[in-house]
């Protein structure tokens, strides 16, 4: 009878720890990653005061940017499992080591990013359709910005770290100081100083290395605490890239899925197009907040992994998913909520209300899946199971591409091709779901 009542109150108490090591973790991570796209708003917000051209043109050069940055978003996720295993094994030392080793790399993937864009920037803005006034501020806005993309891509890398030394505040903290210097900077150089759409590139570039100056910052005087090197180690970032590179293979089937989603919606007409951005625009902002759960997972597993402790790992991973579970279903239950006040605020167009509702009421059904998909894409990162999310991602990109480019032929519209985003998550959901239950992601050690 002792060991009866004993066991259910241990598990009670491991439940409640994973509760709080989750929360402690994703809570932060959450104001991060909303504080982000807060960038690109308060530009936007403040060119748009310039002109419709200049509005057009920072419209082309962000998205080109934004593409650019999202690509190595790899900087992010593999340092956080690398640095997280040497956590859980006890290695400060050498979690800082694996953390600069990624930092390098950033710094040498921003270096080889500018040597691209600079160039080749005018070519770009016109393949991306630019019209004849536009383009001169696209051009102008790419090459000033694309100045900060090597402290953007060390933003990426220098976060990994943090996390994977389970603290995701300093994150919060540096990107809310970051976007109100940036609102600040791009109001002073736009009208302040006169610069137009180039003071607004000029402001959010220093804004950037702001930001990377205080994560070096914390990062140096870590590793100078844990008697780490700061010295570029050759193997090290190429160990670094070796792991990153089937995450770029996911994250680039993932961009070719929303790619091929949004081009499908265009064949739709242009009430569906604009019913599909908004609807793109409310998934995106839910997915901060599943991806928060993710971000927590990944850190959190990949430190008892490397820890030794298979079943620890496994525990987590198990309420996690509960997490991602109950946060989709309560998104979705928002989502339908709230969707007569959410419309309105983007359009007064009755065709393209009607063409969002039925496919919102999709998006929300479709919320736990997706809160699946997201922690246990955390849970696999964690784990360094790159491979497998790789080839995972490029199964469930051939799967959704022909059924979404059969829509426009079959019908069913808008309201069908958010069938299909539902479809890829399960999709996702059944592969990441077979990886989790057969266990081969769990390989303990300091290193995978």
């Amino acid at each position: 009878m002792v060991l009866m009542t004993q066991a259910p109150a241990t598990a009670k108490g491991t439940r409640r720890q994973h509760d709080r090591e989750i929360v402690a973790l994703a809570v932060p991570a959450f104001g991060a990653l909303v504080a982000e796209p807060l960038f690109v708003m308060a530009d936007s917000a403040i060119v748009g005061h310039l002109g419709t051209a200049q509005l057009a043109g920072l419209g082309i050069a962000s998205a080109l940017l934004t593409t650019a940055v999202s690509i190595f978003v790899f900087l992010a996720y593999a340092t956080t499992a690398a640095v997280a295993r040497r956590v859980g094994a006890g290695d400060l030392q050498a979690a800082i080591r694996q953390g600069m080793d990624g930092i390098w790399l950033a710094l040498l993937l921003g270096a080889a990013v500018i040597a691209t864009v600079l160039p080749t920037a005018p070519g770009l803005v016109e393949l991306f359709g630019a019209s004849d006034t536009a383009a001169p501020y696209a051009t102008t806005y790419l090459r000033i910005s694309a100045l900060g993309i090597p402290a953007m891509l060390v933003v990426l890398a220098a976060t990994g770290v943090l996390r994977g030394l389970q603290d995701t505040r300093t994150p919060l903290y540096v990107a809310v100081a970051g976007f109100v210097a940036n609102a600040a900077l791009n109001a002073g150089l736009v009208y302040g100083a006169d610069l137009g759409i180039a003071g607004s590139a000029w402001g959010t570039v220093i804004a950037q290395w702001g930001m990377a100056a205080v994560y070096l910052t914390v990062v140096v005087r870590g590793a100078r605490r844990h008697g780490a090197t700061l010295r570029p180690d050759a193997s090290g970032i190429r160990a670094s890239a070796q792991a990153g590179v089937p995450l770029l293979v996911r994250t680039l089937s993932l961009r070719a899925i929303l790619m091929i989603a949004t081009a499908v919606a265009a064949r739709l007409g242009d009430a569906d197009i604009a019913a599909h951005q908004i609807i793109l625009s409310l998934w995106s902002l839910l997915a901060f907040a599943l991806d928060a759960i993710a971000i927590a997972g990944q850190a959190i597993i990949g430190r008892y992994l490397g820890a030794d402790d298979a079943e620890g790992a496994r525990g987590a991973c198990r309420r996690m998913v509960e997490w991602g579970i109950a946060v989709g279903v309560v998104l979705g239950i928002l989502v339908v909520v709230t969707r007569p006040v959410f419309l309105p605020l983007f359009t007064s167009d009755s065709v393209v209300k009607e063409a969002a509702l039925p496919a919102l009421v999709i998006v929300a059904l479709s919320q736990p899946i997706s809160g699946i998909v997201f922690v246990l894409d955390g849970v696999l990162m964690g784990a360094g199971d790159g491979p497998y999310l790789a080839w995972a991602m490029v199964v469930t990109l051939a799967v959704f591409t022909p059924v979404a480019l059969l829509v426009p032929t079959l019908g069913g519209g808008l309201t069908a091709l958010w069938g299909a985003m539902t479809l890829m998550m399960t999709v996702r959901m059944l592969t990441l779901w077979l990886r989790a239950r057969s266990g081969r992601w769990i390989v303990t050690g300091a290193t995978r």
